[in-house]
């Protein structure tokens, strides 16, 4: 069945589409004005669309007191996924993570965090005032990359300090293995303590058994999805879902209220409006489609010797979003960085490269024949690859990162006083800024923690591999923002 032989409501939209109709004249917000105004070359390539990017008007709702159209979109929204709550972010998954953690925690309540998660929980730890306990995730040697923190990990943590209040989850992680979600919403729910899950490469999950089962369904307590990333919606546009038996529904709104502009796009909306509807309707063909259109892809690396592929026997028997598709080049001595510069020479752009793999991300908009010709590029950068192939890479047997002492917390750093040195003379200094590198995507150091010599000779031997770091303001990381004084 076609998408569009299948009606699904998409209140938002609809009302979108109606003042467009009604052909109003704009005496109001966007000084474009309907594109009559914009930039002749940008508004060409938008076409129609600049019609749609109207303003907050009592026509189309109000999204921090949302009684129509907006208020309808959320709840199909929760509906679809089975929250008691959802609520758009139109700025993306970190603001969904901040107003996880602002709704779950009060200042200076304790979370329990995986070491490797996103740069933006600790945007939210600074806004909350929120203090941190930190637990190392699982290492694949195989592949050289992080996996996921264990259920006995949990609850070590939780049973040594009763003071943590909230456990957050990245799950699925980056290369799409998915945590053991339901053991451990139910050690955290039996020592009294919520679970807040970092879904942000998860909002196709849930639709189908080929694929892990969603946060939700597993028994989180509230979960942030970039919808953007997987589904249909427009870059930017996230969701955040909310259970009410043990978070506050009214303070999650509250909290949205305070991170959300007051000037939204309603193009942002709309998508996001448009991507639930779609994923409503064919959540499960939609699945299916993307992990059709992967396991090609798989084929093709696997019928390379030497070439690893992650699969889900891989995930020490964890669930694995297969969708994802992660290959080792190591053996033919490649970086996943010089890798990803030979794809982008032949028109194809990853999403991630680290110093062993290189990270295909699948949808189910990879059903075209583009994607088929793009599958015949690949093999004929792998057949070069392979005819040139190397020394095989020794990879870490471990995640090496050095471990250090936080001196200060993440929001004192944020008040205090900053200045740049070079990183050679960072030695015994607090540090001001974080600092990750690809792998094993843990920071090696983060605000408030001990530079130390192990971790200066750790982020060279980094540099040297060419991965990329992040964090610092000096990416070149010659320098290193330290605490003065």
């Amino acid at each position: 069945m076609r998408q569009e032989e299948k009606a699904i409501a998409m209140p938002l939209v609809e009302a979108m589409l109606r003042y467009k109709s009604e052909d109003v004249y704009p005496l109001h917000t966007p000084g474009h004005k309907g594109g009559r105004g914009m930039q002749r070359l940008l508004r060409n390539e938008l076409g129609a669309s600049v019609q749609l990017d109207v303003s907050l008007m009592s026509e189309l709702d109000d999204i921090h007191e949302p009684t129509s159209y907006i208020k309808e979109a959320q709840e199909l929204a929760a509906q679809t996924y089975g929250s008691d709550a959802c609520f758009m972010a139109v700025n993306g998954t970190s603001q969904a993570i901040h107003a996880m953690l602002l709704t779950a925690l009060n200042p200076s309540e304790k979370l329990l965090l995986p070491r490797n998660a996103h740069r933006s929980v600790a945007g939210g730890l600074v806004l909350g005032g929120i203090e941190v306990t930190y637990m190392q995730p699982e290492f694949n040697a195989d592949f050289g990359l992080m996996t996921q923190v264990t259920p006995q990990a949990v609850e070590q943590a939780l049973l040594a300090d009763s003071s943590i209040k909230a456990v957050l989850l990245t799950s699925p992680n980056y290369y799409g293995i998915a945590a053991d979600v339901q053991a451990i919403a139910a050690i955290c729910h039996a020592q009294g303590a919520v679970l807040l899950v970092d879904e942000a490469h998860g909002p196709h999950l849930g639709f189908s058994e080929l694929l892990p089962p969603s946060a939700l369904q597993c028994g989180a307590d509230a979960c942030a999805q970039s919808t953007h990333k997987i589904l249909g919606a427009m870059t930017q546009c996230s969701l955040l879902h909310v259970q009410g038996k043990h978070l506050d529904l009214q303070r999650a709104a509250d909290v949205m209220s305070i991170l959300t502009t007051t000037s939204p796009n309603y193009l942002l909306m709309g998508s996001l409006d448009a991507a639930r509807a779609q994923v409503q309707a064919y959540g499960r063909e939609m699945a299916e489609t993307a992990v059709i259109a992967a396991q090609k892809l798989r084929k093709l690396c696997r019928a390379h010797a030497g070439l690893r592929v992650l699969e889900e026997d891989d995930c020490g028997g964890l669930r694995l979003d297969t969708t994802k598709v992660i290959v080792s080049f190591a053996v033919w001595g490649y970086t996943g960085v010089e890798v990803g510069d030979a794809l982008r020479k032949a028109r194809i752009a990853v999403e991630l490269v680290d110093a062993y793999n290189v990270l295909f991300l699948v949808t189910y908009a990879d059903n075209t024949t583009d994607y088929t010709e793009m599958l015949a590029r690949v093999e004929q950068v792998l057949c070069e690859l392979e005819a040139h192939k190397r020394a095989p890479q020794q990879l870490l047997a471990a995640a090496h990162v050095p471990q250090t002492q936080a001196v200060l917390s993440l929001r004192e750093v944020f008040y205090r006083k900053k200045q740049a040195v070079p990183l050679a003379q960072a030695v015994g200094k607090i540090c001001g800024e974080q600092v990750s590198f690809y792998p094993p995507g843990i920071p090696v150091l983060l605000p408030g923690e001990l530079v130390t010599e192990e971790i200066i000779a750790y982020c060279a031997a980094q540099k040297a591999l060419g991965l990329p770091v992040s964090g610092p303001a000096d990416s070149s990381l010659q320098t290193l923002r330290i605490i003065e004084n």
